[in-house]
Formats: structure tokens, C-alpha cells, sequence
């Protein structure tokens, strides 16, 4: 009996050694991992996300890598640029493992070993850029990081996927400086804008004159032209008159002769009435000159225009004018002061 139950002992306790060995064996990798398989301590497989089977006690899983994309801030550190001026910088790492058994035996705390050479190049690109560089050239800065960081850490298995610079913080009083600088520049800016304003105002407005006389000059000349125009009609017009009035005078008609008389009679007495500096006029004092001439055109325009019915105003002939000899008295005579 007591045989049998030793035996039984054994079995059970085979049985139990077994289903461990088996749940030793059973390896379950989660979504964004993976693990190395290690047999007597050298590096054999590497397991994927899943179910997966090792041989216990000979194999023995190694190292447990997140394979996932992963980020690291990068601490503030004193950067001095190429110009002597002191920053600070601080920044921020993303990247990915893509190999997990370079990551695992190539190099030791892979976090900390990103994270130091991240700092060392930050030192090594920013120190050879100015201030100025160095705040107006992030993109330049990020991509350079990139490239060496990225380079260095390829035979780690690891990808750089994207480094960034977070905050460049110069000293106080530089960034005083800096901001009068940045109001002077500004300042020079509005003043040459200012400039060139009204140097454009004063081009457009000399062009504007200039438009201006042009239009001016071609209106005098249109007046000018028409002006010579219509006295080259009036004198062809007077012209024509004057050869109608020399062709009746030639043909002996009296009343055409009487018309220009009194024309001419009629024209001298307005431009002495309309004299500025004429202050005394002599004038007949009998309205038979005048109203003689006007009967004179009168018949002329009845003659022209066939107005002959009807009786014809006697025409009153002007008398001679009196001489100083003639005598008579001064307030009766022909002539009177006026």
C-alpha cells in the first residue's frame, strides 16, 4: 500500500511538473510588443504579437520591447551660440523601434542613449548658428537634428521619427535689446513707406498737372482754331456784303448807299457811347439824322422783300451840319453840348 501510494505520488506530481512545464511554455505577446527568445542565454527568435510556444527551461524570454512609436522631452540646457550669446533650449524626441533585437543587445538603456546624444547635437548644430539664426531658423534646426540623430541611431534598430525644439529662451536683457531693435526696424520701415508715399503722391500729382495743361493747351488750340474760323465766316460774310453793296452802288441804287451810311452811323455812335474814356459827346439834338437812316433801310427791306403795298413814310433827309460861321444861338442851333 504504501508502494501505491508513493507511485501515485509520483504521477501526480508528474502530472502537475508537466502542466507547468506546458504554462511555462505558452507565451501570449501582446498588440505593440515584442519579445526576444533567449536559449542558454544567446539570442535565438523574436516574438511577434500572439500566441506563441518556447521550450521550457532551455528557452527563456529575454527582453520586452515596445515597439510602438514612443515621445521623450529633451530637459532645458544652456546652449551658447556662435555670437557669445547665452540660450536656453529644451525640446522633444519621437521614435520608434524597429528592430527589437538590435534595441535589445546593441545598446544598453536605450532611452537614456537617444536621449544624451539628442542633447549633444542640440549643443553641436545650435552652437554653430547666430542668435538670429537661431530664432528665425527652427525648421533648419529640427531637420539638421534629425538627420545626425537619426544616422546615429540606425544601428540601434531605432527610427527617429521627429525632433523638436520646444522653446529658445535668451537672457533678459537680450530680449530687451532685441525689442528696441525690432522697434527701430520697424520705425525705418514706416519712414521709408512714409517716404515713398509721397513720392508717389507727387509723381501722380505732377502727372495729373501735367494731363491737366495738356487738355488746357488742346482746348486753347480747339478755340483758337474755332475763333479763326468764324472770323474767316464773318470776313467772308462782309466780304460778300460789301460786293453786294458795291455791286448796287455800281448799279446806281441810292437806298443801298443810304443802308451802309447809316450802318456805319449807327456803329460809330455805339462805340462812343460804350467809350470808357469819353466823357463829352456832341450829338444833334433833331432826330431826323437817325430816323432818315432807319427809313432808308426801311424802303431797303420793303424793295427786298416785296413789301410794296401799303403807302411808302416820307424820308427825311438829315440837315447840314452848321459851322462855326453860321450864326445862331448856342442853346437853339443844330449842334448841342451834352
Amino acid at each position: 500500500m504504501e508502494l501505491i501510494n508513493e507511485f501515485t505520488i509520483f504521477v501526480f506530481a508528474c502530472v502537475i511538473l508537466a502542466v507547468i512545464l506546458v504554462f511555462a511554455g505558452v507565451k501570449s505577446v501582446t498588440q505593440g510588443m515584442e519579445y526576444t527568445v533567449e536559449r542558454f542565454g544567446r539570442y535565438t527568435r523574436t516574438l511577434s504579437p500572439g500566441l506563441h510556444f518556447i521550450i521550457p527551461i532551455v528557452d527563456r524570454i529575454g527582453m520586452k520591447m515596445n515597439m510602438m512609436e514612443q515621445v521623450m522631452d529633451v530637459p532645458t540646457q544652456e546652449i551658447i551660440t556662435k555670437d557669445n550669446a547665452m540660450v536656453s533650449v529644451d525640446g522633444v524626441v519621437f521614435f520608434q523601434v524597429l528592430d527589437a533585437a538590435k534595441a535589445s543587445y546593441e545598446v544598453r538603456q536605450l532611452n537614456l542613449a537617444i536621449l544624451n546624444l539628442t542633447m549633444t547635437n542640440i549643443r553641436t548644430v545650435m552652437g554653430s548658428m547666430d542668435l538670429d539664426e537661431l530664432l528665425s531658423k527652427r525648421d533648419e534646426i529640427n531637420s539638421r537634428l534629425l538627420s545626425v540623430v537619426d544616422e546615429a541611431t540606425t544601428p540601434w534598430g531605432v527610427k527617429i521619427t521627429r525632433i523638436e525644439i520646444k522653446d529658445i529662451a535668451p537672457p533678459r536683457d537680450l530680449v530687451d535689446a532685441m525689442a528696441r531693435q525690432m522697434k527701430a526696424e520697424r520705425e525705418k520701415r514706416a519712414q521709408i513707406l512714409e517716404a515713398e508715399g509721397e513720392r508717389q503722391a507727387e509723381i501722380l500729382r505732377a502727372e495729373g498737372e501735367k494731363q491737366a495743361a495738356i487738355l488746357q493747351a488742346e482746348g486753347r488750340r480747339e478755340a483758337a482754331f474755332r475763333d479763326a474760323e468764324a472770323r474767316e465766316r464773318e470776313a467772308e460774310a462782309e466780304a460778300k456784303a460789301t460786293a453786294m453793296v458795291s455791286v448796287a452802288i455800281a448799279e446806281g441804287d441810292v437806298k443801298a448807299i443810304n443802308y451802309f451810311v447809316a450802318q456805319k452811323y449807327v456803329e460809330a455812335l455805339e462805340s462812343f457811347a460804350q467809350s470808357p474814356s469819353q466823357k463829352l459827346v456832341f450829338m444833334p439834338l433833331e432826330a431826323s439824322g437817325v430816323i432818315g437812316a432807319v427809313g432808308g433801310i426801311a424802303e431797303i427791306v420793303r424793295d427786298t422783300f416785296g413789301g410794296d403795298d401799303g403807302p411808302k413814310p416820307a424820308r427825311v433827309t438829315p440837315p447840314p451840319a452848321q459851322t462855326d460861321d453860321t450864326p445862331g444861338d448856342a442853346d437853339t442851333g443844330p449842334w448841342n453840348r451834352s
